[in-house]
Parts: C-alpha cells; sequence; structure tokens
C-alpha cells in the first residue's frame, strides 16, 4: 500500500514542532492565505500548520480554519492529525494525560465570527452537501494515535466525546454542567471547526488531547494558573513524542473518510 500524505496541526503552546526539519510554504486558498510548513519527523514527511501561529499571534477567536483545511486539501493532504490542550470535565482525567477522542459535541456549528462552519459557502457551488457521520473521527487514525501515545510512554485514554468551546474566554461553571450533562470529556476552542471542514472535505481526521486543566466548577479549587502555563509549556514535548511514533502507522493506514456526503451535483 503506498503511503498516504500526511498533516499535523498543533494549537495552544505547540507553534513549531521539536525536532520538525520544516520549509514554510505560503498557500494562497479560497479563504485567504495560509503558512503551512513541509518536512520530516519521525522519518515521514508532514505538513504541519500551527492553528494560533508564532507567539499565538491568533486568538481561538482568529483562527482560520476554512483556510486550513482548503489548504491542507489543496496540497494533498490524505490524512490529518490534530492537536489540542484542553480542561478535564471528566474529574476521572488526569492533569498531563492524552484522550484520543472518538465523538464531538459541536452544537452551534458555527465560526467565531458566527458564520456557518462550512466549506460550501456559494449557493450553486460544486460539491456541495451534507456530511453524514456516525463517529467523526477516523478509526485508523485513532488507533495510530492511541499506539504512539503508547510507545512514547504517555498516559492516554482511548476514547471520549470532545467539546468546542466558543473563545477567548473560558466558561462558567453552569456552562460546564451543561456539557457535563451532555458526556463532554473535556474542551478546548478550536478542534470543533477543524473536524467539521475535515469531514466536508473528505480528509480522514482524528485528535488528540492534553489536559492542562480542569474546567470551571470540575474540582472544588481551580487549576494554579502557575499549573496550567507548566503543563501547555510540558505539552509540546509530549504531542511531539507521540506524533512521531504515531506517524508511520498513520502513514500506512488504510484510512477512509469518515462518514458520508449527500451532495446535490
Amino acid at each position: 500500500m503506498p503511503a498516504v500524505a500526511i498533516a499535523v496541526i498543533t494549537g495552544s503552546g505547540t507553534y513549531a514542532l521539536p525536532g520538525f526539519r520544516a520549509e514554510p510554504v505560503a498557500v494562497d486558498t479560497a479563504f485567504g492565505e495560509v503558512a503551512v510548513h513541509r518536512g520530516d519527523l519521525g522519518g515521514v514527511e508532514v505538513m504541519h500548520i500551527s492553528r494560533h501561529g508564532e507567539g499565538h499571534a491568533r486568538l481561538s477567536s482568529h483562527v482560520t480554519h476554512q483556510a486550513n483545511v482548503w489548504a491542507l486539501r489543496q496540497l494533498g493532504a490524505e490524512a490529518v492529525l490534530g492537536v489540542t490542550v484542553c480542561g478535564a470535565v471528566d474529574p476521572d482525567l488526569g492533569l498531563g494525560s492524552l484522550v484520543v477522542f472518538d465523538d464531538l459535541y459541536f452544537l452551534s456549528n458555527r465560526l467565531s465570527d458566527g458564520s456557518l462552519c462550512t466549506l460550501h459557502t456559494e449557493p450553486g457551488g460544486p460539491g456541495r452537501g451534507h456530511w453524514i457521520c456516525d463517529r467523526p473521527f477516523s478509526e485508523p487514525l485513532r488507533a495510530a494515535l492511541l499506539d504512539g501515545a503508547a510507545a512514547a510512554g504517555h498516559r492516554v485514554r482511548d476514547g471520549g466525546c470532545y467539546g468546542h468551546v466558543d473563545g477567548p474566554r473560558f466558561n462558567t461553571r453552569a456552562e460546564i454542567r451543561m456539557l457535563a450533562a451532555c458526556g463532554v470529556t473535556a474542551v478546548s476552542q478550536t478542534a470543533g471547526p477543524e473536524t467539521v471542514l475535515a469531514g466536508e472535505a473528505e480528509i480522514p481526521y482524528a485528535l488528540v488531547g492534553y489536559v492542562t486543566d480542569y474546567a470551571n466548577g470540575v474540582r472544588p479549587e481551580p487549576t494554579p494558573m502557575s499549573e496550567l502555563e507548566r503543563l501547555i509549556g510540558a505539552s509540546s514535548a509530549v504531542f511531539a513524542s507521540t506524533l512521531a511514533a504515531a506517524l508511520p502507522a498513520a502513514q500506512r493506514a488504510d484510512a477512509p473518510s469518515v462518514g458520508t456526503h449527500f451532495r446535490f451535483d
């Protein structure tokens, strides 16, 4: 089986992947220009996008999700591994542990500017239609991430519901109670749109989260800011070692696109 073209999308705390030798390429898309780094990680050729950019220039409300996914499809990406730091809604999650998600809570299906989260923005546009999924994440890519985390020696949970919340503020206790009642395991502010857009683009996608804090009200006392900052800083090395171990398997994986598409052309 030929190797597939792999992309990695990273978030807060991971603006460049340790050990990643890469050259930036400016990609023009229908939604704006995107900087994509192409290079080698763990012996695998990889495309890399930093959601927030160097120095965290873009807050979660500024991330150009449509352009990012469009650029990767334009460059021929056949699989995407996403990483995110996240807040635990499940109190049994340990700080500094990983979760490879298998479900999604993203009820609003909107981008941070209020527009709908879709690549189908023009009436009559080619390929327009509905993405229909049972589970939103690619099982072969999930398996690669789980095996990669274990091989790198990290604590990892198999499965959990990723909850997308709008930033840049963090959530109230009432909001977190609502998410917990819906079965959300952990939350962050960027991967909901990414998951949906990758699904529309028919690019298999999987997401791993690194727990940096307990969401508001999950524990009697909030996670100290110093601990949150420490764990965000530590996340980059954990993600890099997990990805380096996962990428060879992901590159070999037979990962069809997730779900089906009800189209009108």
